[in-house]
């Protein structure tokens, strides 16, 4: 996956554009995404599906909009040709002022509440991932109310351990996501018999940050041994959502290669639509998010204070928990780089926040050559940085940055202290 944040003459630029006019220009804490990195990436996607999907299995890219919802990236991947996968009626919003199509938009998620039918159906989304029996039921209901016909593909739950952190592990039983694998049956026989229900697909999502697709494909096989199950209740199946998940490299792992993965999925479903006989088209859909976006963007942060100890010494930075809660939260790894480059004078470091908890860290124990107002780039932060941010101890949210080559668009302004309550009021 492509970066497109280098060193030139010792200063770290994204794409042209040297990362200290970005902090001049615009301040900090500032996301920064790289445009050509972020089109890379999707391309790399797109040209593996072009090299192995067919007529019979064509494919269809959706991006999770959870990892990154910033309007310019939506309108970007839109315009790429993407689809997308929404949590929320929110996110649906998000997308339809980004420019993106309804038509070509999934809706995952537990808890889907009247209202987000309401507004999914009014715009006639391609499909509900639909996670319990009860959401069938009220969806059929709302449904039948609006004179409309809801389009449904059930989330399987495989039980199959995708070796990623438990918080973001979404494929086991004991997960709240997606109905059992031996009840999904029923949930279809009953979907059957509901006047206001479209049967489409089959899905599964078994989690984030995958860096072994053995899991993955051991999905698709549950998902395959499903519809052959299907097929002699004479239930049609028309999409095949096999869901994301693909890791990315933090710290030097091996991330799964998206062509390799693509290949191994069209491989198995050739193979069994050859012996099965399956001959209807199926539409093969993937839901990659932190591998199209996480690489594709940093946060930058200048250093407050340095502060020693005879046991520690901490960079403390205008960046924190607030800003980037992956580290707090999952006790995630970020490489941290200087964005001057330093000859000498490199010591051990954490670096953290001004949020008073202890809990706010952004690295520990870092390698690096740094004085009191330096610039620091927090690497791989594209994907669930702004989009988790909060405004714990009533901080203003980061501004975001795309940059262009040489251009630097501003895509999100930062909050200031009047945004934090402006929705507020004292009562009389």
């Amino acid at each position: 996956m492509s970066t497109h944040f280098s060193y030139l003459n010792g200063t770290l630029y994204a794409e042209n554009i040297p990362l200290p006019e970005i902090a001049k220009q615009f301040g900090t804490p500032t996301y920064v995404y790289s445009r050509a990195a972020l089109i890379e990436n999707f391309r790399e996607y797109e040209k593996a599906c072009q090299e192995y999907a067919s007529k019979e299995s064509p494919a269809l890219i959706c991006f999770a909009v959870k990892s990154c919802s910033n309007l310019a990236v939506l309108n970007l991947f839109a315009r790429q040709g993407a689809g997308f996968d929404i949590v929320s009626g929110g996110e649906l919003e998000r997308v339809i002022a980004a420019g993106g199509d309804p038509q070509k938009t999934l809706f995952s998620g537990v808890g889907k509440t009247v209202d987000e039918m309401r507004l999914a159906l009014k715009h006639n989304i391609l499909c509900f991932n639909v996670e319990s029996h009860e959401e069938l039921t009220r969806l059929n209901a709302i449904a039948g109310e609006m004179g409309k016909r809801a389009p449904v593909s059930f989330r399987v739950n495989p039980d199959i351990n995708p070796k990623t952190h438990e918080y973001i592990s979404t494929g086991l039983k004991e997960n709240k996501f997606g109905i059992p694998y031996p009840d999904v049956l029923q949930c279809y026989r009953a979907a059957c018999t509901m006047p206001n229900i479209d049967i489409l697909g089959v899905d599964c999502h078994i989690g984030s940050q995958i860096m072994d697709k053995a899991p993955l494909l051991e999905a698709v096989d549950k998902l395959m041994e499903l519809v052959d199950r299907l097929s002699v209740e004479g239930i049609p199946i028309h999409h095949f959502d096999i869901g994301g998940g693909l890791g990315i490299a933090y710290n030097m792992e091996k991330a799964v290669k998206v062509n390799d993965f693509i290949a191994h999925v069209y491989d198995k479903i050739n193979n069994w639509r050859q012996t099965k006989h399956q001959n209807k088209p199926i539409k093969v859909i993937f839901e990659p998010g932190r591998s199209l976006v996480g690489n594709a963007g940093l946060l930058l942060t200048e250093i407050q204070y340095l502060k020693t100890s005879p046991s520690k010494n901490f960079a403390i930075t205008d960046a924190a928990m607030n800003d980037l809660m992956r580290p707090a939260m999952y006790d995630a790894w970020h490489r941290v780089q200087t964005v001057s480059q330093r000859p000498s004078g490199e010591k051990r470091w954490d670096i953290v926040g001004p949020i008073c908890e202890t809990g706010d860290w952004l690295a520990r124990d870092r390698k690096l050559a740094i004085e009191q107002g330096d610039l620091l780039a927090v690497m791989t932060a594209g994907a669930y940085g702004m989009t988790m941010s909060s405004n714990y101890n009533s901080r203003g949210r980061a501004a975001e940055i795309m940059v262009d080559g040489d251009k630097i668009h501003l895509i999100r302004k930062r909050e200031s202290n009047a945004d934090l309550f402006a929705g507020e009021s004292i009562p009389a």
